[in-house]
Formats: C-alpha cells, sequence, structure tokens
C-alpha cells in the first residue's frame, strides 16, 4: 500500500504500526521518530512557522481572511507517489492540511485514492483513530494492541493520582499572544493526572480567552502549551508575553509553579505520545509521582524570580 500522512500525528500512527515502508509523503513537521523527516514533504506552510506568536497569528488571520489555505499541497509529487491512501485531518484548519487545502492536487490525480480523516477531540477519539487507520491499513491487530496499551498507561496514572490528597487547580495556555487556552484532550489529560482544569472542558475546541478568564481561575499551577512549540522555545515566548499586574498574585505565579512543555511532541498532536504527556502532566502536579523517562526534555520550569 502507498500511503500518504498529511499529518504529524497520523505519521507517528503509521510508524507505530510498523508501516514505515508504506508511508510515501509526509507533512514539514513528521519529524518523530526520526525516520519520517527523511520521507519526501508533500506539504509546506505559507509562513513562517520560526515567527514570534503575535505575527504568526496575525499571518494565519491575514491568509484565511483572503480565503486561501495555510498549506500549499505538492500536487506534482503526490502525482508522482500515485497513493492509495491519504490521512488527513479535519479538526484544526490553522495545525494541518485539511481536505480542503487537497482539492485541487487530488483533480489532477488519474486514480483517486481513499481518503481518511482524522478529527479526534478526545483520548478515546485518539485511540478510536488508530484502531480507523489499522482498519485502513491493514493492521487491525496491531492499532487494536497499541490503543489498549495507551489506554491502559493513560488509566495507571489516573490510578495512580486519584488518591492523593491535593488536587491542583491547573491552566494550559496553548496560545501566548493571543491567548487561548488548551482544549479538546488536554483538559481530559489533566484530570487523568490528578488536576483540576480551571480554563477548558473536557472535549472542547481551544477558545480565545483574555489575561483576566486566567486572573478569575486563580490556578495553582499554570503549563505553558504553544501549539507546535518545544519546551524551550515555550519557555522563550513566555518570558516574552507582557502580562496584567495581576498575574503576579496568582497563586501558580507567587509558588513559582510555572511550567512549560514540549506542546509539539506530547500535548499538541492526537497521537501515541498523548500517553507520555498524561505521564509528564503528573509528574509536574505531583512531584512525588514516578517521573517519566522523557520528562527533562519535555518539560521545562519557569523561574518566575529570575
Amino acid at each position: 500500500m502507498r500511503i500518504c500522512s498529511l499529518l504529524p500525528s497520523a505519521t507517528e500512527i503509521l510508524f507505530a504500526l510498523g508501516l514505515e515502508d508504506s508511508v510515501l509523503g509526509v507533512t514539514h513537521e513528521c519529524d518523530f521518530p526520526p525516520a519520517a523527516s527523511k520521507k519526501p514533504a508533500l506539504i509546506q506552510p505559507r509562513l513562517d512557522p520560526t515567527a514570534p506568536a503575535a505575527v504568526i497569528n496575525q499571518r494565519v488571520s491575514e491568509i484565511i481572511q483572503r480565503g486561501e489555505s495555510i498549506y500549499a499541497v505538492r500536487d506534482d509529487l503526490l502525482r508522482e507517489i500515485e497513493p492509495d491512501l491519504i490521512i488527513t485531518q479535519d479538526l484544526c484548519h490553522v495545525c494541518a492540511a485539511s481536505p480542503d487545502d487537497l482539492a485541487t492536487a487530488l483533480s489532477k490525480l488519474k486514480k483517486q485514492p481513499r481518503i481518511l480523516t482524522l478529527a479526534p477531540h478526545t483520548l478515546a477519539d485518539v485511540w478510536d483513530d488508530i484502531r480507523r487507520v489499522g482498519v485502513a491499513t491493514g493492521t487491525e491487530g496491531a492499532a487494536n494492541a497499541l490503543a489498549e496499551r495507551l489506554g491502559a498507561e493513560v488509566e495507571a496514572v489516573r490510578a495512580a493520582t486519584k488518591s492523593l490528597r491535593l488536587h491542583p487547580r491547573v491552566a494550559c495556555i496553548e496560545w501566548l499572544d493571543p491567548l487561548f487556552n488548551a482544549g479538546h484532550w488536554v483538559p481530559e489529560m489533566v484530570e487523568c493526572a490528578g488536576g483540576i482544569d480551571v480554563l477548558a472542558k473536557a472535549g472542547k475546541p481551544s477558545v480565545q480567552i483574555v489575561s483576566n478568564d486566567v486572573v478569575a481561575a486563580q490556578p495553582e499551577v499554570i503549563v505553558i502549551m504553544p501549539c507546535g512549540y518545544d519546551a524551550p522555545r515555550a519557555a522563550q515566548e513566555f518570558r516574552a508575553t507582557s502580562f496584567t499586574h495581576d498575574w503576579r498574585d496568582l497563586p501558580a505565579v507567587r509558588s513559582n509553579s510555572v511550567f512549560a512543555v514540549d506542546a509539539n511532541s506530547y500535548f499538541s498532536r492526537s497521537g501515541p505520545r498523548l500517553a507520555q504527556g498524561t505521564a509528564i502532566l503528573a509528574q509536574i502536579f505531583h512531584s512525588d509521582f514516578v517521573s517519566s523517562e522523557e520528562a527533562p526534555i519535555a518539560c521545562q520550569h519557569i523561574n518566575i524570580a529570575a
């Protein structure tokens, strides 16, 4: 089977199911596992992903207002690959290419491939999407086993933190300029990790918020997880962002409990590593929790006093 993956989470799923040799085209963001970055990139952004958060937000708004796509599809490469299956998403048109982005490129293909569209909102949806990929690729057994294992890992974290006395109030920030909360599966991850999400509800999308929303929520822990950023870049963006004076009095700021995480790997992508992300949150909320081996590189404490 000849497969093209138009979102990084699907690429991770395909590789986890042992289909790396069948994956013939990916996106510019497909960097895990490392071998995925060596595959031809079918998708390129029409903006600079390294720009500051405010610049990216402004550029995205301008492109959308013109009715244009944020992503360019290499239809020449798509014709060369002649895929049997294309996996895309219809959850966030800012984060990855959607079916609409493919329309023109697909019209130029002699043979129309099957299109599998993913749009998860919860952890259960993510595990079900793994199974759907398994059905589409003839790897049902491996997909069911992977989904079961990931679900069990998350439930183990939930069980370990459920009996703890303290469950901190947590604010997860998905974008800093302007402010967005972190929605969809993130509030569920927070709950499984023994925290209480005070800015979002499980299964609901991220929405733009204002500084007063965070102040009113009085979080005891703040987790900075800008979509597509690793921990060092998230910390850098946080330090470069101006907040209202009221933020100084937040419990999380007074107790120096602000953390930047690798959202690009463990929180933004609806793939297998969300299970590890849940364990990373548990370590942040509960210092005595058995740490994830990924935590040192996936999480960075932001010293407010520095």
